[in-house]
């Protein structure tokens, strides 16, 4: 059994910066890509930002410069660091993993966060 976790949303100013953490826990031998996504009232789920095992990211155009994924393979979290928010990126946050391997042997092949609320506004 794995369970993502998220923290570290709320309401911020525009202009504003919050910093979203992912914390995987389980009996875990290996993560691949990790990532958030963001799901805004009337929208379909997008991809914000994803980082694979080796450190490689990937962001969506309207947040490059802004956002800084990370992650810590260690304790199995991943961090979302977003600056110069703006109205647009208020939505529910959500942690994603493509992969996970556990010590039992079992692969979670698309495990899901329970999401975080993100709203900017003054």
């Amino acid at each position: 059994q794995v369970q993502l976790v998220e923290s570290g949303g709320g309401l911020v100013q525009p202009g504003g910066s919050l910093r979203l953490s992912c914390a995987v826990s389980g009996s875990i031998h290996s993560i691949n890509n990790m990532g958030w996504y963001r799901q805004a009232p009337g929208k379909e789920r997008e991809l914000v930002a994803r980082i694979s095992g080796s450190g490689t990211t990937d962001y969506e155009a309207s947040v490059k410069g802004r956002f800084t994924i990370s992650r810590d393979n260690a304790k199995k979290m991943v961090h979302l660091q977003m600056n110069s928010l703006k109205p647009e990126d208020t939505a529910v946050y959500y942690c994603n993993t493509d992969g996970i391997l556990t010590n039992g042997g079992d692969f979670y092949r698309n495990s899901w966060g329970q999401g975080t609320q993100v709203t900017v506004s003054s």
